[in-house]
């Protein structure tokens, strides 16, 4: 049998779920700008109503409904659309830091450009021309002098900011390390407060958003996978678990992404860009700038030497040597090869007059000037002869002696033959120390610049791709988990028309409490 106070209650558990509906809808629209934060909604039933079906059953037909109840509060999330966001996310991860590291290198390498490498080895060969036109001219020398030490100054440059780059790299992995080994601790702490929580039987809405938001930022630093169980997530590397529950169960280190990167177990994620980057990226254009010094010092050049030339003493050219009589070229010597500017330097005479060999152009920086090392050279250590820098008349440019009556032989000071074959070096190619290549140094440069565009043009593309594609599910996710203040606010109106309309039942029903309780009974007093 149906209580007299029976819609009070109804009117009462109306009111609670109303109230709720309305906090929930008030903190969606608090947290409509919080990062990670999903929109919550509560989910409501009407309650069990009157006499169910049983034994005993009144003769009361129908059943009578008791009102609502809302049995939880749920946040609105799809596990799809996360797990898809990351895998997305750790792709972008990886592309934006390769686009990034080759944006660098563009701007170490600046070209084209009018104050590039190109435009300081265009000055360079052009001093050598213009040496050529007048080998005594002693402000000729010294502006070939001034021209080498720009052209070494900006090899070692490069080298010093590519190594700059690399450290940086270096220490972005460390740091990377430390923020992704916070991102577990925090992951490890919410598992556990997680499981505390809803161990009540409650649902832990915002803790599972912070939890989802630590890893949605880890995944774009690592590839990771990600396992909801009952002890909470468990975040695991292609298989190594780094967090099972409320505890971390992997140190990550410096040392330890470095051995998963060469192990293939790190594949994703800025991190892998950035090791990809310094491993891959910056030390192969380290290597190629210091193959490109060593050749232009060292390399092997088809050059002829033309008939009349006077070689020095004991010069030893494609494994033949030349000494007396043989060292005056009655042909012209075609097709030999000499080893790079240095090998070329070493068949002239300088401006001093003495028919000793010339010296080696380039050596390594530091290097004693008596004993100079002219191998083992890179963008790193090439320099200008220390001898050459004190004393530009040390600079190699002629091909000719002549001996009076006495035997005594004199430097012929204004030949120029020497002087133009190192200034024909600009249009001759030259083959690498590694035997990679043989082209001149400005084209081995441009296919290093050549390269680099490439390279840079295709992270672009793949990071805008990998960037859309993160937008794209995101805002996908957005229009599932995301507040909308319009909804809100309509939903806002609904549960304050349903709150009020539920009070005036109250009221009404009080009434004819009211009524029935002190008006009964009172008809002809």
């Amino acid at each position: 049998m149906t209580s007299t106070f029976h819609s009070i209650e109804t009117a009462k558990r109306s009111l609670f779920t109303q109230t709720t509906a309305l906090s929930t809808t008030g903190h969606n629209v608090a947290n409509a700008n919080t990062e990670g934060y999903s929109r919550q909604k509560v989910n409501m039933q009407a309650s069990i109503p009157m006499e169910p079906f049983a034994f005993l059953h009144s003769t009361t037909p129908g059943q009578l409904g008791t009102g609502v109840e809302f049995d939880s509060i749920t946040r609105v999330r799809e596990k799809f659309l996360d797990d898809q966001y990351r895998n997305e996310n750790t792709n972008f991860g990886s592309w934006s830091i390769q686009r990034d590291t080759l944006e660098k290198l563009e701007a170490i390498v600046n070209e084209p450009s009018n104050t590039g490498f190109r435009t300081v080895m265009d000055n360079f060969y052009k001093s050598w021309s213009d040496l050529s036109k007048n080998p005594e001219d002693v402000t000729a020398r010294r502006i070939v002098k001034e021209t080498t030490l720009a052209l070494t100054d900006a090899m070692n440059q490069i080298s010093r900011q590519l190594g700059a780059l690399s450290e940086d790299l270096n220490s972005n992995i460390a740091v990377k390390s430390n923020e992704i080994q916070g991102y577990l601790g925090n992951i490890a702490n919410l598992n556990s407060a997680i499981v505390k929580v809803e161990s009540l039987g409650d649902n832990a809405n915002d803790l599972r958003d912070q939890r989802d938001l630590m890893t949605d930022k880890l995944s774009k630093i690592m590839n990771i996978s990600v396992t909801d169980s009952p002890q909470g997530y468990q975040i695991q590397m292609n298989g190594e678990a780094l967090v099972t529950g409320g505890a971390v169960t992997t140190e990550v280190t410096s040392d330890y992404l470095n051995t998963a990167y060469t192990a293939g177990t790190l594949t994703n994620g800025e991190v892998h860009g950035m090791i990809k980057s310094r491993d891959t990226l910056v030390s192969d254009y380290q290597k190629q700038m210091d193959e490109l010094a060593n050749t232009l010092a060292n390399g092997d050049i088809k050059i002829t030497i033309p008939a009349g030339s006077v070689l020095p003493e004991n010069t030893v050219i494609d494994g033949v040597t030349y000494s007396g009589d043989d060292r005056i070229l009655k042909t012209d010597l075609k097709d030999v090869i000499v080893k790079g500017f240095n090998g070329l330097h070493q068949l002239g005479y300088s401006l001093d007059g003495a028919s000793a060999a010339g010296i080696p152009f380039f050596t390594v920086t530091g290097t004693d000037p008596a004993n100079p090392v002219s191998t083992g050279i890179t963008a790193g250590n090439i320099s200008l002869n220390a001898e050459i820098l004190a004393d530009p008349n040390k600079i190699a440019s002629s091909l000719r002696t002549t001996t009076d009556a006495s035997g005594t032989e004199t430097v012929v000071k204004g030949n120029n033959t020497l002087a133009i074959l190192i200034a024909n070096l600009k249009d001759t190619s030259i083959k690498s120390t590694d035997g990679l290549r043989n082209a001149t140094i400005g084209a081995q440069f441009s296919a290093i610049v050549g390269q680099l565009g490439v390279q840079s043009q295709e992270a672009a593309r793949q990071t805008s791709n990998t960037e859309f594609l993160v937008q794209q599910v995101e805002t996908r996710r957005q229009s599932v988990s995301g507040v909308s203040l319009d909804e809100e606010m309509s939903n806002m109106i609904k549960f304050q028309h349903a709150y009020n309309a539920s009070a005036r039942f109250m009221t009404t029903y009080d009434e004819l409490l009211d009524k029935l309780i002190n008006s009964t009974g009172t008809v002809g007093r």
